[in-house]
């Protein structure tokens, strides 16, 4: 049973397609599994009326207010008590639920991941984590994408075991093969970060290391499981790959490969290096999306992902 909170006041068209893409979720989770909405109740009623739902469906907690997308997090986070987001992490700190799921402010949502349910002990920095389709018709683990803009070569190093454990725990992968985004594959290519981080991933025993790996190779497949690099450079590579999705769009060459990239199939990116499961999504997500984000949160938690990183990093032998 995975009990899957969500903040069903968060993302550019909440609440309605939100609580549309829950209840489309609802007949592929696995059974059991239960979805606990957070937000105002009138308002998630109303849509499950329209939707032909009975509230029965999910449990709902009521809020008051919601942290809009432009507000400041840390500021919203505190004033905003009884937001969906201040109150679902409440319950998952409170192991009410097992996961939370948001596609609202996504700084909220990392202040409430490190300041309310905080890092796992021996991580150094949490990663924001996003799966990419590739031409192979495979899926690479890109991190960071966001989160950590400059990174230490022993942060990296932690990446590697962190998409490891997830790529084992979630993508069902045995013995995944994690690489360093770099612009060559020699080992002396990179700047001062990248050549000190891959001395430390090839001495290192906690995952398989499979070298440098051109950003080419990242879109096409086949170089690794697990792609590490810092969170600007692992931005900018997501964003040009939805920029190249919605371009082909446009260009009438959906279909294929280019529907690997839409990000609507994934719904969500984890949150890793903390101590619960927390899923952010595109504030645009649309239901489709959104149910996917649920599907995934589910996925982590019935992969025990953070037990299993809990006990990577007990065991982590880099000298941070």
């Amino acid at each position: 049973m995975s009990r899957i909170g969500l903040d069903a006041m968060g993302g550019d068209y909440a609440p309605g397609a939100v609580v549309r893409g829950a209840v489309e979720a609802l007949p592929e989770l696995s059974e059991g599994s239960v979805i606990t909405l957070f937000g105002d109740r009138s308002q998630i009623g109303q849509v499950l009326r329209e939707q032909g739902c009975g509230p029965e469906a999910f449990e709902i907690v009521h809020t008051s207010e919601v942290i809009e997308m432009c507000d400041e997090p840390a500021t919203a986070f505190r004033r905003k008590a009884d937001s969906s987001i201040a109150v679902g992490f409440r319950y998952l700190a409170g192991g009410k639920i097992d996961g939370l799921a948001s596609a609202g402010n996504t700084g909220a949502m990392l202040v409430g991941g490190v300041h309310i349910i905080g890092q796992i002990e021996g991580v150094i920095r949490p990663a924001i984590s996003a799966l990419i389709g590739t031409a192979d018709g495979g899926r690479v683990l890109l991190l960071d994408v966001g989160l950590n803009v400059d990174c230490k070569p022993e942060v990296l190093y932690q990446y590697g075991i962190l998409g490891n454990v997830y790529a084992r725990s979630v993508m069902g992968i045995g013995k995944p093969r994690i690489g360093l985004l770099n612009i060559g594959e020699e080992r002396e290519k990179g700047n001062q970060a990248t050549r000190a981080a891959y001395e430390l991933m090839e001495a290192g025993a906690d995952f398989d290391f499979a070298g440098n790996v051109e950003s080419k190779r990242v879109l096409a497949g086949g170089g690794a499981d697990v792609v590490v690099c810092d969170g600007f450079v692992g931005n900018s590579l997501l964003k040009m790959a939805e920029s190249f999705y919605e371009i082909s769009r446009t260009q009438g060459c959906a279909g294929g490969y280019v529907e690997a990239l839409n990000y609507e199939r994934v719904g969500g990116t984890a949150v890793l290096g903390i101590k619960a499961n927390v899923v952010v999504g595109h504030g645009c997500s649309s239901p489709t999306a959104i149910k996917n984000m649920i599907l995934q949160t589910e996925l982590n938690i019935r992969g025990g992902l953070v037990s299993r990183l809990k006990e990577a990093f007990a065991g982590t032998r880099v000298c941070v």
